[in-house]
């Protein structure tokens, strides 16, 4: 243990106390939800543990996304592209995609005779990640040079490349690159294999009678290694450079922060989770599919970081919670419960979902523009202002104080 994790850890004080009992809660989730669901008024509302794995992993991408606009201050509206980038892997490395080739290595639960490539889902992760960050610095060289609103509306440029892309791979010069609208399907799953199942753990997920609780504990695993990257990343020599470029790019420049170096940085790592959540969803739901990579998900994710606060690993996790249980299953659940009681047959917010969620945004910006769960400097940014003082002011200030000191 390092002298400055030391430092952090004591520092903390109770609030490390406080995480380590959510982290127990949230993983002891499986066991207790079912209880849960009995509870008078509450019962209804309670996410499935399927429902908490999509979440999770649209919390991940959403804490993945907070390092380029919340510590960078990098608006990038086409992170929908490393999520798509992350399961399309996964589906070329663990399916019967390329079919002219049979390649095992670390696959479990199928049959060694089947078809194509099959890496472990475990090294088909780490894949994912470093493709999408080496996607993510071919795209931020020729971007990054770009501030404000034109790297905006160049990141959405390739927000709506990447799905046309997919949705249309079919016939990429005579090759099947993504089997276009209709995805690439089945994909195989996680496991331990015949090792791990002499421990009890399971051969293959989709094989086994737990199925949904072995990925959600895994997709809260991989939530817990973002945010522990985060949390190191902010505090370390490379995020005070990027928090130096949100707060002043020409100051950073001048103080000798390499700035395209140091951009690039953010947007491959900020990838590098996006195509790990990308390549873990598309194993969880066996497929890869075009319809689930639209615009659309870079906005909901930016709204996630709003939600939580900017900045604010805490405040992005709860954030993302919400908004992902809403999409999941909470305004249907809602939807379903006010037509039981009310008899109000119209009532279907699930039709309204995004109009919804600009609504909770705009509302957010009145009322509290910094966050659920706002990051210390930018609530002190929005709370005390930033004011400009004419230069005649500080002039005639400085020399009312010097005479009042000779005076004195």
């Amino acid at each position: 243990m390092t002298a400055g994790f030391r430092e952090r850890l004591l520092s903390a004080g109770p609030g490390i106390g406080v995480a380590i009992l959510l982290v127990v809660l949230a993983f002891l989730y499986p066991k207790y939800v079912g209880s849960l669901n009995d509870l008078p008024a509450l019962g209804d509302f309670i996410p499935s543990v399927d429902s908490m794995v999509i979440m999770i992993v649209f919390t991940m991408m959403a804490i993945g996304l907070n390092m380029v606009v919340g510590y960078a201050g990098l608006l990038d509206l086409g992170y929908v592209a490393f999520y798509a980038a992350g399961a399309y892997t996964a589906a070329w490395f663990a399916s019967q995609q390329f079919d002219q080739w049979s390649f095992h290595f670390g696959s479990v639960g199928i049959s060694k005779e089947l078809p194509g490539i099959h890496l472990s889902i475990w090294l088909v992760l780490l894949i994912a990640g470093l493709f999408t960050a080496l996607i993510g610095i071919l795209i931020g060289l020729p971007t990054l040079r770009l501030r404000g609103d034109y790297l905006a509306i160049v990141t959405l440029g390739f927000g709506e490349i990447i799905p046309q892309v997919v949705r249309n791979g079919d016939n990429v010069f005579g090759f099947d690159l993504t089997h276009g609208t209709f995805g690439i399907s089945p994909i195989d799953s996680p496991g331990f294999g015949e090792v791990g199942e002499s421990l009890g753990l399971p051969l293959n997920y989709q094989q086994s009678f737990d199925r949904a609780q072995w990925f959600y504990w895994t997709a809260l695993l991989l939530l817990l290694i973002t945010v522990f990257c985060s949390v190191q990343l902010r505090d370390s020599r490379l995020g005070r450079a990027w928090i130096a470029i949100r707060e002043d790019e020409t100051a950073a420049a001048a103080m000798g922060v390499p700035l395209m170096r140091t951009k690039t940085w953010a947007y491959a790592i900020g990838a590098f989770f996006g195509g790990v959540a990308g390549a873990f969803y598309a194993s969880f739901k066996s497929g890869a599919f075009p319809a689930d990579f639209y615009f659309n998900i870079s906005v909901f994710l930016l709204c996630m970081v709003i939600l939580g606060g900017m900045g604010s690993i805490w405040g992005v996790l709860l954030g993302g919670m919400l908004l992902g249980y809403l999409n999941v299953e909470g305004l249907a659940t809602i939807g379903a419960k006010v037509q039981s009681e009310t008899g109000w047959d119209w009532f279907e917010p699930t039709k309204y979902q995004f109009g919804i969620y600009g609504l909770i945004i705009v509302m957010m910006m009145l009322l509290r523009p910094e966050g659920l769960i706002p990051e210390r400097r930018h609530r002190r940014e929005l709370q005390l202002g930033v004011r400009d003082t004419p230069l005649y002011d500080v002039t005639t200030e400085g020399a009312m104080t010097d005479r009042d000191r000779e005076n004195d």
